[in-house]
């Protein structure tokens, strides 16, 4: 499946609910791992929405018995519906042959990695999301911030690899990290997730409901490729720009340069400062 633009699943585990779905999502993520009998489920959909496979266990976020586990999830990939499949990264690094082998069902692999306690520094989570663009054909990052600065991080990571032609998909966790949900697509993610439950059913911290979520997301959309926003833009040198004032004749009006700040013992904000 190429994913041409963002595409929001709604993530359950019955998918006799599908219908509910139509109306906001693009694909359904169905988790096998605490589904009711999950083969049975796929042999008897007749949905419309093309369904992501994942199947989890207790390492990673979700409740699938080790024996058995991959099995079921390749079993899954042999069904039409199925066009994209779920592996972690530790899964593709350790079973290599998984990634090929669900692909010969003619399925794309989404590699993905969750770490459910922080947000590993620029390069470190750069490079895990080209270990997994490297290993599968949606890379997927999920980190729990700790500060708006980790927020930032996933999207900047987001920004690079969709620059550097890979698709990816990068999810902050809880309430701090909720409007990376919102605002993802425009720095090129192309995944989002919501859980398709009851108007009063319960969400854990930093999920929005689909409908919400599909909303905001459209209210968000910019034309063409939203990157494209963004992707020219040179760095802000605020030096060179003083520079130039400087060298135009322009008066000073009263501010103070970088320079004189620093030099009367004056600090410069610290960017990564979120009270």
């Amino acid at each position: 499946m190429t994913i041409d633009e963002f595409a929001l699943a709604a993530t359950t585990d019955d998918l006799s609910r599908e219908a509910d779905a139509r109306d906001a999502a693009d694909l359904i993520e169905f988790r096998m791992d605490v589904a009711a009998d999950p083969i049975d489920q796929l042999a008897a959909y007749e949905g419309e929405l093309p369904i992501v496979a994942t199947n989890r266990n207790r390492w990673f976020g979700g409740n699938a018995p080790d024996p058995g586990r991959l099995d079921a999830l390749f079993s899954a990939s042999r069904f039409d519906d199925v066009v994209l499949v779920d592996v972690e990264l530790e899964t593709a690094r350790a079973k290599e042959w998984i990634v090929d082998d669900l692909r010969d069902n003619g399925v794309d692999v989404i590699v993905s990695h969750h770490d459910f306690e922080s947000t590993p520094g620029r390069d470190v989570l750069a490079a895990i999301v080209e270990e997994c663009a490297d290993y599968g054909d949606v890379a997927k990052v999920a980190t729990f911030p700790t500060d708006l600065a980790d927020t930032l991080t996933v999207l900047d990571v987001v920004r690079a690899a969709t620059a550097a032609g890979h698709d990816v998909a990068g999810i902050a966790m809880g309430e701090l990290g909720s409007h990376v949900r919102v605002i993802g697509h425009v720095y090129g993610s192309k995944l989002g997730y919501a859980p398709l439950v009851d108007d009063d059913g319960e969400y854990a911290p930093g999920q929005i409901p689909l409908r919400e979520l599909a909303s905001l997301v459209e209210s968000t959309r910019v034309e063409g490729n939203s990157l494209e926003r963004f992707g020219d833009l040179e760095p802000f040198d605020g030096l060179e720009r003083f520079d130039e004032r400087e060298n135009d004749g322009c008066e000073n009006d009263g501010r103070e340069t970088l320079d004189e700040r620093e030099n009367d013992g004056g600090a410069a904000p610290d960017p990564t400062r979120t009270e």
